[in-house]
């Protein structure tokens, strides 16, 4: 009857919280060591994910076109790296690049097209449309080159 009383006393004291750190025999160059740190709840130990990104930035467009590829065409990136915390980076890189990108196509293709302030001042209809239509030439370079690559 006692020795039935310590393994149920034995059970209750179960530690809530369980760290494991995975051996490894040789380190390979540029290897980190991961601490994987469980929580039990109910009869289940999960693992306790927690991002070092505890903060969202706002997402530009170029950004936000970037996470929807991500998402729904190259799940194992966004997850790689969602995991090691370098989504947020990679897409304010993007963002940032895109965004310079689109500004130096849309000069060059004006300048050379011969869309100026000139033209803006004469001809506000023809403008609209041939800067309409640059942009939507640059768009297309953009993403194809930044976006969806």
């Amino acid at each position: 009857m006692r020795s039935a009383k310590l393994k149920i006393a034995s059970l209750r004291k179960v530690r809530t919280h369980t760290t494991i750190r995975p051996k490894r025999s040789r380190k390979r160059q540029g290897e980190t060591k991961m601490e994987i740190t469980y929580e039990k709840v109910g009869d289940y130990r999960l693992p306790r994910l927690v991002s070092s990104e505890t903060e969202m930035p706002s997402l530009g467009m170029y950004a936000q076109m970037r996470l929807n590829y991500l998402m729904k065409h190259r799940r194992a990136l966004y997850t790689n790296l969602l995991a090691t915390g370098k989504l947020n980076a990679h897409l304010a890189e993007v963002d940032e690049q895109a965004t310079e990108m689109m500004d130096r196509i849309v000069s060059q293709m004006a300048k050379r097209e011969g869309v100026d302030e000139e033209m803006k001042r004469t001809d506000q209809m023809g403008w609209v449309g041939r800067m309409n239509n640059i942009r939507a030439s640059a768009m297309e370079m953009v993403t194809q080159d930044l976006i969806y690559s």
